[in-house]
C-alpha cells in the first residue's frame, strides 16, 4: 500500500485559532496593496505551474505574448512559479516591463521563477486571487490545469456579478478550450443557467497578434470586435487614486474592528480575574 503524505489542511484547521489568523490576512492584503499601487496598466496571464521546457510551443507563445504586452506598457502579473508563468514573467523582463510574481505557498513546494521585478508569497489563495485580480486591465488564459479553470470562472463570475469592471478574458488556443466553451454553450446556456451577456467577454485567440490586439482595443477603445455586443462593453476608464485609497481605508477599518474584538476580549477577562479575586478576599473574610 503506497505511503500516504501528511499535509497540513489549512482550511480545516481554522477552527483552532481562527480569530488570531485575521492579522496575518490583513498583512498580506496590506502588503499586497502597498506593492502593487502603482503598476497599471497591467495584464494577468495565467497558465499551468507544470514544468515546461524553454523551446516548447506554449513557453514559446507565453513568452512572446508578455514581451509584446510589455511593449505597449503593460505590466505583467503571473501567479510567480514555473512552467507558463514563468515564461510570461521572462517576457516581461525583455520588454522592460514590471514583471510580478504572486506566488502561493503549498506543501508541494512552488518554487518562484527567477524572472520577476517584484514577487510576493502568499499563504492565502483567496488574498492572492484578490493581488491577481484587483490590477489587470485583461486577463490572458493560457492552456492549464484546474488553477488555470478555477481562475477564469471566478473571473466571469465577479463580472456577472458586477463586483470587478468587465474586462477582457482571453482564451489562447481554440483546440484547447473548444470542449468546455461548447458545454457552457450547449449544456449550461442551453438551460438557463447564464445568459449570453454572461460569455461576451470571452474572446479565443491562436496566435500572439490577436491577442495583443484584443488587449490592445480593448484599452484603447473598449472594443473586442464587431461580436462583441452587450452591456459589459462599455468603455473602461483606469482606475483612480481614490478608489487605491478606499480599499486602504476599508482594511484599515476591518483593523480597528478586529483591534476592539480584542480589546473587549481583554476587559472581559481582567473583569473576570477581579471577581474571581474578590470572591477569594470575601470567602477567606466570612471563614
Amino acid at each position: 500500500m503506497p505511503e500516504q503524505q501528511s499535509f497540513e489542511y489549512e482550511i480545516s484547521a481554522l477552527a483552532n485559532n481562527d480569530s488570531w489568523r485575521m492579522f496575518r490576512i490583513i498583512g498580506e492584503f496590506v502588503e499586497g496593496f502597498e506593492a502593487l499601487a502603482d503598476i497599471e496598466p497591467a495584464v494577468t496571464i495565467y497558465g499551468s505551474a507544470r514544468e515546461l521546457k524553454a523551446e516548447h510551443p506554449l513557453y514559446i507563445m507565453a513568452e512572446e505574448i508578455a514581451f509584446r504586452l510589455a511593449k505597449q506598457g503593460f505590466s505583467i502579473i503571473t501567479g510567480g512559479g514555473p512552467g507558463t508563468m514563468e515564461a510570461a514573467n521572462k517576457g516581461a523582463i525583455r520588454g522592460e516591463a514590471r514583471s510580478i510574481g504572486l506566488n502561493i505557498k503549498l506543501p508541494l513546494e512552488q518554487k518562484p521563477n527567477d524572472f520577476t521585478t517584484v514577487s510576493l508569497n502568499f499563504r492565502y489563495f483567496f488574498v492572492r486571487k484578490v493581488m491577481l485580480v484587483k490590477y489587470a486591465s485583461a486577463f490572458v488564459f493560457m492552456p492549464g490545469g484546474l488553477g488555470t479553470m478555477d481562475e477564469l470562472m471566478e473571473v466571469l463570475v465577479l463580472m456577472q456579478t458586477h463586483k470587478i469592471k468587465p474586462f477582457p478574458a482571453i482564451l489562447v488556443g481554440s483546440a484547447y478550450w473548444k470542449g468546455l466553451l461548447d458545454w457552457l454553450k450547449n449544456t449550461v446556456l442551453a438551460q438557463g443557467s447564464i445568459s449570453e451577456d454572461d460569455l461576451h467577454l470571452l474572446r479565443v485567440c491562436d496566435t500572439v497578434d490577436e491577442v495583443v490586439e484584443a488587449v490592445r482595443m480593448w484599452h484603447h477603445k473598449g472594443e473586442l470586435g464587431a461580436e462583441q455586443k452587450g452591456s459589459l462593453c462599455s468603455r473602461i476608464t483606469g482606475r483612480t487614486r481614490y478608489q487605491t485609497l478606499k480599499s486602504f481605508f476599508c482594511v484599515l477599518f476591518f483593523f480597528r474592528q478586529v483591534c476592539v474584538w480584542v480589546a473587549s476580549r481583554l476587559t472581559l477577562f481582567q473583569k473576570s480575574r477581579f471577581e474571581a479575586i474578590y470572591f477569594f478576599y470575601e470567602t477567606r473574610r466570612v471563614v
